[in-house]
């Protein structure tokens, strides 16, 4: 699809050009959205100041040389020198047949794709994952599924915390159970959250399990093939869960995409060796740091970072650093992106720093931090359990499809339902309910899990979004049609086409800001949109029931479009859409 916004800009800087000369050819006419044309220009006030004119005449000028090439179909100077913009019907359904037309739904992919990671979910092994996972899972994931679609090699990170000191305690505690508890699926090593704490409590007050904790700790870390398969043992528990989350959630990552803090252990020294022959890494009270220039303390003294702790133990910096290496050296990735809670941004801001010291970031290789908000409870606070604990994730996506249950029972259908069918359609929905409610918020903002706001059918929600595909499917059921059967051709006539084709037309632009920035709440209240502009069109122009025989075709492809607009979206969403509801 052709986005208007950006067709008009190169008219009006062609139209720059042959105004003023040349050097304007490369002008950027900021075009907007208005309440007084589809769009408005405002290019003639900046560009007054520098030819000394009245910005109304520049304006005019600028219209008096613009060639519409069929785009609009009016044009007005308002005001002190705006130019507003009315697109003509025409040309917004030859575009709206285009897309129809594509299997693509006429959006480019990039001219110049680049190899992206996307780090995100990251649970720490032999730990169940909690609400606090929930916005890392699935905003990193929509951010992977956006970029892939886009054309971008995307390579998915889930960075789990699977090495470090509390693997000597929990290893020690299997082996007190008895390995073969995990071989049986025992509920003492599948119930993680119970199996860690019981081995902290041991540690804790132990004295004898916690040496035997320290040293195997040593061993682990050394390599010791009989700590490494007990080790494994935890891990591939730890997979497991793992998967049945992402398999509810339909989450993309796979066990090929596990790149834990163990993989990069061997890059540890090599890369501190790097830093300190580079001149970066110094000794400061007994630890080997970095200090990169501009972050300073409250006292105005500099802040470290530390590479390797003064009893020779690296952390979390180091494994960063070593990541960062490997993903330039060995990967040769164009773009990392971090998809973790907004509490590390000073950690990602001074590790980067370094890492541009050391020169493994520069103008061709781009790390960012996409930041995450927190999940709130209805109470405005961090969520919790009653008791002050933190959620566990897979009681909360139970009490979602539970809730989402109970709502689809209420509300009236247009055909029953057998049990295994409405199991189906009542997963997806809990599912897509909380998916679109963390989605549709910017990542970095703070919001309020609220189960009985994200299950309603009205309003921005997932399930009035399912519902809007589902209300789409079911007329070309009543009709006897395949959707992929509507052909057109798309004609626009009353005002509710038009706002509902126009809206398609923006598919792309949105779909490359939200890959650019890495944002998908973008994406998600563009869906929301076409849904909205749908629900007009649906309540003003009957379908099957249309006057003539052109109308009805036109408007059976312009319901198709937005069908695929609307299954493709939520689909890079990560959020399922039932064929009935």
């Amino acid at each position: 699809m052709s986005d208007p916004q950006l067709v008009l800009a190169a008219r009006v800087q062609a139209a720059l050009a042959a105004a003023f000369g040349p050097s304007y050819a490369d002008a950027d006419p900021v075009i907007r959205p208005s309440s007084f044309a589809d769009l408005q220009a405002n290019v003639a006030l900046p560009l007054a100041k520098k030819l000394g004119r009245k910005p109304r005449e520049v304006a005019e000028e600028i219209v008096a040389n613009l060639d519409t090439g069929g785009v609009v179909s009016d044009v007005q100077v308002s005001g002190p020198g705006f130019i507003n913009l009315t697109l003509s019907d025409t040309w917004i359904a030859a575009e709206a047949q285009r897309a129809l037309e594509d299997e693509r739904l006429a959006v480019p992919q990039v001219d110049k794709p680049q190899k992206v990671v996307v780090e995100y979910s990251s649970p720490n092994v032999a730990k169940e994952m909690h609400v606090g996972h929930l916005r890392t899972t699935i905003v990193g994931d929509a951010i992977a599924r956006v970029l892939a679609f886009l054309g971008h090699d995307v390579v998915r990170d889930n960075h789990v915390g699977d090495w470090g000191t509390p693997f000597g305690m929990l290893i020690e505690h299997l082996l007190d159970l008895g390995e073969d508890a995990a071989a049986r699926g025992d509920a003492s090593v599948r119930d993680l959250t119970a199996f860690y704490q019981a081995a902290r409590l041991k540690f804790d007050g132990d004295e004898e399990f916690a040496d035997r904790s320290r040293r195997r700790v040593v061993a682990l870390q050394a390599g010791d093939a009989e700590t490494l398969r007990l080790w494994n043992i935890l891990v591939d528990v730890s997979k497991q869960y793992f998967n049945d989350v992402y398999g509810r959630l339909g989450i993309t990552l796979t066990d090929d995409d596990i790149k834990g803090e163990s993989f990069y252990n061997d890059l540890l020294g090599p890369t501190v060796r790097e830093l300190e022959d580079k001149g970066i890494a110094v000794v400061s009270e007994g630890a080997l740091c970095a200090f990169p220039p501009g972050f300073t303390g409250r006292e105005g003294e500099p802040l470290p970072v530390i590479i390797r702790k003064s009893d020779g133990g690296y952390n979390y910096s180091t494994t960063d650093l070593a990541t960062i290496r490997y993903r330039v050296d060995t990967e040769h990735v164009d773009r990392m992106i971090y998809v973790v809670g907004t509490t590390q941004a000073l950690h990602f801001q001074m590790v980067f720093a370094v890492a541009r010291m050391a020169g493994w970031l520069d103008d061709d290789v781009r790390a960012e931090h996409a930041q995450i908000g927190n999940v709130l409870g209805t109470d405005g606070r961090l969520l919790r359990t009653r008791a002050g604990g933190t959620v566990k994730l897979s009681e909360l996506l139970d009490e979602a499809v539970e809730r989402a249950g109970v709502v689809f029972d209420e509300i009236q259908h247009d055909e029953p339902f057998d049990d295994a069918t409405r199991a189906e359609i009542v997963r997806d929905v809990g599912m897509g309910a909380v998916k679109y409610a963390d989605l549709s918020v910017a990542r970095d903002s703070e919001y309020i899990f609220d189960l009985d706001r994200m299950i309603s059918f009205n309003g921005k929600t997932g399930p009035y979004l399912q519902y809007a595909t589902a209300r789409i499917r079911s007329i070309f059921r009543k009709g006897g049609l395949d959707p992929r059967d509507a052909t057109g051709p798309i004609v626009v006539g009353h005002p509710a086409e038009r706002a509902l084709a126009l809206e398609l037309l923006g598919f792309g632009a949105v779909l490359q800001q939200a890959g650019d920035t890495a944002e998908p709440h973008r994406l998600a209240s563009y869906v929301y949109a076409v849904a909205d502009a749908y629900t007009t069109f649906y309540e003003n122009c009957p379908v099957l029931k249309a006057p003539d025989e052109e109308t009805k075709a036109s408007r059976l492809a312009l319901c198709a479009a937005t069908l695929r607009t609307l299954v493709t979206g939520l689909d890079l969403l990560g959020v399922p859409t039932p064929e009935r509801m």
